[in-house]
């Protein structure tokens, strides 16, 4: 809490907010190059350690991102205190003899000298190859997809994945997906975790520390930095970030363990808990491929949007974390209190569920996914206890929302989720006894909690208590969607460990789900 309490002996609420103001009125500036910011020398060594990444494809392009930082771990990444002009082209080709978007941009350092480019102009659904330039240096070679135009008819493939601890096992899955055909990546958040670092070789909960976080647990921006910077090193996530689109949103340890709305997850709140956030949000829009509209006002961020494929698949990126009410009950895995049956109780919050039920009814597809971050299904365990921190606590706003969408008629409802470091395939109803309206994948851990085992104790009796859940799986990993105009295909995809390199990757479970029919068939 060391630099929680420097912080708020330098910025007042007021301060916070105006600076931030500020810094998303520079930041949205358009380059500005003179001569004394070209003359200006960099410091020595390879100023692309970080590597590449594109999200967010539109028809006609994408955000492509680097961040310069030739000393990664160092104070603001080893750069200077000054603006730094980078080039840029996006090719159709991977030697880059036919250039197909070019032009410069301006890496600033009150944003980390990282760089957002919203390249526009391109064709739709294509692929593209990108890279950044400076002083004669070129950046990794970088690979995305275009969407396909609204009318278009195309198949659409994503990977769903996160929760990545860096101190509990390799991220040998980042590989394997780098590797896969695939139009775009979703990561529903847990980029990385704030926890102070341990000892290599050091247990904790019964799993033993693979390699260790740099530094104490993340509170300054300086801090939230670093971290990112650490995992932005790994060299399976930088080979994964470089071969696909990303489609990125946040849970909960990008900030701190299960905070919700103003509420940190050991009770911070106030002027200490925004700093915080502001801290936290400003880091990860710095080092993720994500457009301006996602630029952060101090502690608030507006992280929800919609992205098209085609007929085929209305893709809804959600924030569960930053409007919810906090947990009920104390949180924790739990019987039910009187709290769990509050009608008011938000998840999303009403603007975002507002806007979720409009954009779906506007936006006409086979396929409305809901990518967010929590399970929504329902996961009752034999002593009647249920995750408060899921859907599961707020059972008022998971009906709401469901009813709310069918009766905008809004069909075909996929939701994608992780979080609970499992794999999951389930349908999900408005009530307990209610048909089922959607159907649901989760996605397990690339790393979090360790090598795993193939059931959880106790998975047999949840399955018995829960028949609407299909599959269940505690191997590290990541989850498949092939969307078609006829069908939804899931695969699940497990490594056997992550505790040492050179783990394969094998399928677990593949399913189905006809278009007009939520049922789950193996496939």
């Amino acid at each position: 809490m060391a630099s929680v309490r420097r912080d708020l002996a330098e910025l007042s609420r007021r301060g916070l907010l105006r600076g931030a103001m500020g810094l998303a009125g520079l930041a949205a500036l358009g380059p500005v190059f003179s001569p004394r910011l070209l003359a200006q020398a960099l410091p020595p060594g390879d100023p692309f350690r970080l590597g590449v990444a594109a999200g967010d494809p539109y028809p006609d392009g994408f955000v492509i991102w680097t961040r310069l930082a030739p000393d990664p771990l160092a104070p603001d990444g080893g750069m200077p205190p000054h603006p730094v002009p980078v080039a840029w082209e996006v090719a159709e080709d991977p030697g880059f003899r036919s250039i197909a978007a070019a032009g410069q941009a301006l890496a600033r350092p009150e944003w980390a000298h990282s760089l957002h480019v919203e390249v526009q102009g391109l064709r739709p659904h294509r692929p593209y190859f990108y890279r950044f330039r400076l002083h004669g240096l070129a950046s990794p070679t970088g690979h995305a997809r275009t969407a396909p135009s609204a009318t278009a008819g195309a198949d659409f493939r994503l990977v769903t994945a996160g929760c990545q601890h860096y101190e509990h096992g390799l991220f040998t899955a980042w590989r394997h997906i780098a590797r896969e055909e695939v139009d775009l990546v979703f990561h529903y958040g847990d980029f990385i975790y704030e926890y102070a670092g341990r000892p290599v070789g050091a247990v904790s909960a019964g799993r033993s520390t693979i390699r260790s976080h740099a530094g104490g647990e993340t509170f300054s921006l300086a801090e939230y930095r670093t971290r990112y910077a650490q995992y932005r090193l790994d060299p399976d996530l930088a080979a994964a970030s470089a071969a696909h689109a990303f489609a990125v949103t946040f849970d909960d340890h990008e900030v701190a363990n299960n905070w919700t709305g103003a509420v940190g997850g050991r009770g911070e709140a106030g002027l200490e808990f925004d700093l915080r956030k502001a801290a936290a949000f400003q880091a990860w829009y710095e080092h993720m491929p994500v457009r301006r509209t996602a630029l952060p006002q101090g502690p608030r961020i507006t992280a929800h949007r919609r992205l098209d494929f085609g007929r085929h698949v209305a893709l809804h990126l959600l924030d569960t974390r930053g409007a919810r009410d906090d947990q009920p009950c104390g949180d924790g895995t739990k019987p039910p209190c009187a709290e769990v049956a509050r009608a008011d109780a938000q998840v999303l919050g009403p603007a975002q569920e507002a806007w979720l039920l409009d954009s779906a009814a506007t936006r006409p597809a086979t396929w409305q996914v809901l990518a967010q971050q929590v399970p929504m299904f329902a996961r009752t365990f034999p002593n009647g206890a249920i995750g408060m921190d899921k859907w599961d606590g707020y059972p008022a706003a998971r009906a709401r929302l469901l009813h709310g969408l069918h009766s905008r008629g809004a069909t075909n409802l996929v939701v994608l989720s992780g979080d609970v470091h499992s794999a999951y395939a389930a349908t999900v109803a408005a009530e307990a006894e209610g048909p089922a309206l959607a159907c649901e994948f989760t996605a397990s851990s690339i790393s979090s909690e360790g090598d795993g085992s193939e059931q959880r104790r106790g998975t047999a009796a949840l399955l018995a208590a829960n028949p609407h859940i299909a599959f269940h799986n505690n191997r590290r990993g990541y989850a498949l969607q092939h969307f078609t105009g006829r069908h939804c295909f899931a695969t699940f995809r497990a490594l056997p460990f992550v505790s040492r390199p050179g783990a394969p990757v094998e399928d677990r479970a593949r399913f189905v789900v006809a278009a007009g029919d939520v049922a789950l068939h193996p496939a």
